[in-house]
Parts: structure tokens; sequence; C-alpha cells
């Protein structure tokens, strides 16, 4: 792997990680396509989960203000009854809640997810399939809830969302926004909430993976991935700010075009041999 295409996938996995075209996706076409044949798949998963640091740090250094807020209102008040805590100490626990199926469903199933779905026919395919389902539900939902009518059973139902995916494809943001949208959320409201329901599961699977991986990551590579590791952590942080104020007005239909052009064309690419 050269610098550049180091410094490229780290790009990616900035620009693509919270938006809803699947960052995994992107990540494993452009290994394809760049025929990254030097490295073990050891070395390629060290790489990829350190330069995944980077955009942990994006979301924690965006959200910090209302982590802090949320944890402090959680310690003080979380364990009132439900109608006395005030809506930060609620947050804490619908995040939680809403971590629990793709915590559970990650740890009952992660040997397949790592190994039987991550192939370029099932990204192709879940590329367009569930850019189809966001579109739909940017369509018909109603976009009139706020963040702070969240409930339980829309916590979970978000959750849900998110534990889709573990399916290469799918997006961690593209689900939880398309079950957000159909729950009659507005989108900024929606994305908000997924971006926050994100933190834990990036956190605890991107760290698991590195301290598991690191190892293996060559030491000629060192310097271009820790550049790689700054690139997807800026490209991050630009995307999350970017991204929000654009759905106070903006649809997720260019999204929705970009996951069905990508998957069309892997899919196309694959049945000719060219991939």
């Amino acid at each position: 792997m050269s610098f550049f295409e180091a410094i490229l996938l780290g790009l990616i996995q900035g620009l693509t990680e919270f938006l809803p075209i699947s960052s995994s996706a992107h990540v494993q076409i452009a290994q394809e396509l760049m025929g990254l044949s030097e490295l073990s798949r050891p070395q390629l998963t060290a790489f990829i989960a350190t330069i995944q640091i980077g955009t942990e740090l994006a979301v924690v250094s965006y959200f910090f203000k209302t982590i802090i807020s949320i944890v402090s209102a959680w310690l003080r008040s979380g364990f009132q009854a439900w109608s006395k805590q005030p809506g930060e100490s609620r947050m804490g626990w619908l995040i939680i809640v809403g971590t629990l199926p793709i915590a559970t469903l990650g740890l009952l199933f992660r040997e397949q997810v790592e190994n039987d779905v991550r192939q370029l026919w099932v990204i192709g395919v879940t590329l367009i399939v569930f850019g189809l389902l966001l579109g739909l539900a940017d369509f018909i939902g109603k976009k009139r809830k706020a963040i702070t009518e969240l409930g339980v059973g829309s916590g979970i139902a978000f959750g849900l969302g998110q534990a889709l995916a573990l399916i290469p494809g799918v997006s961690r943001s593209g689900g939880s926004i398309t079950v957000g949208l159909l729950l009659g959320f507005t989108r900024e409201a929606a994305a908000r909430y997924s971006f926050l329901l994100a933190i834990p599961a990036v956190l605890a699977a991107g760290g698991l993976q590195f301290v598991s991986s690191f190892g293996d990551l060559p030491q000629d590579l060192l310097l271009a991935t820790i550049t790689a590791t700054v690139v997807s952590f800026v490209s991050g942080y630009a995307v999350i700010a970017w991204l929000l104020r654009y759905l106070e007005r903006g649809s997720f239909l260019p999204f929705v075009l970009w996951r069905v052009m990508v998957g069309s064309l892997l899919l196309l690419g694959l049945a000719v041999g060219s991939i």
C-alpha cells in the first residue's frame, strides 16, 4: 500500500462514515479496486481499524458538550422516576436502550458478519435495496417529531435500524435514520439521534478491533496510517457539521441516488468480471 492509497482510504472512511451511504461498503470497494494484495487480511484489518479511530474521535469531539451534559444529567437523575428526569438524563437511557440491539446481535453473529456477509455481491444488493428504503422513508415520513419526543419504544426501533448495519452496505446512520423517518421524526432529529446512538457502538466495536489487530499493522505503514487517521478525523468532523446543517432543508435524495448508482455499477462490474 502506497502513502497515497493510505491517505485515500482515510479520506473515504471519513467522508462516508456518517453519511447514509455505508462506509464499510465504500472502503471495501476501494480496497478491491486498489488491489491491495500485498497486505495480508490481518494487516489490512489493522489498518482499517486504526483509521476508524479518526472518525470515532470526530463524532465524540463534535458532540463533546452534549455527551458531557447527558452523562452528568444521567448520573444525577438517571435513577429517578422517568417523569422527573430532565431531557438529558432521558437521552442517556435512550442511548443505552438503543445500543442494546447492535451490541447483542454483534456479539451473537460476530463471526458470520466478519466472514460470511462481506462479499461484494451482498454489498451491491444492500446498497441498492436499503438506499431505496431510505428514499421511501424520506418520501412518506411525516417529519414532524422533534428529538425531544423520543421514547423507549422509538429508541429501541432506532437501535434495530442501527443493528442492520452489521450487514455491510446497509449503513449505521442510514438504517437508524430510515427507521426514524418512518416513525415521523424530522430529518435533522433522526440524524442527530442516530449520531448520538452510534457513539457507544463505534467506540466499543472500533476499540475492540483496534486493540485486537493493531499488532498486525506493518511498521513501514505507521506514518501513512497515522496521517490517514488524521485525515479521517478532519473529514469525518466536517461531514457531521455539514450534514446536520444540510438536513435542515435538504432531503436524502442525493444519497439515495448515490447508493443506487454505486450498487448498480458494482453489480455490473462483478457480472462482467471487471471487479
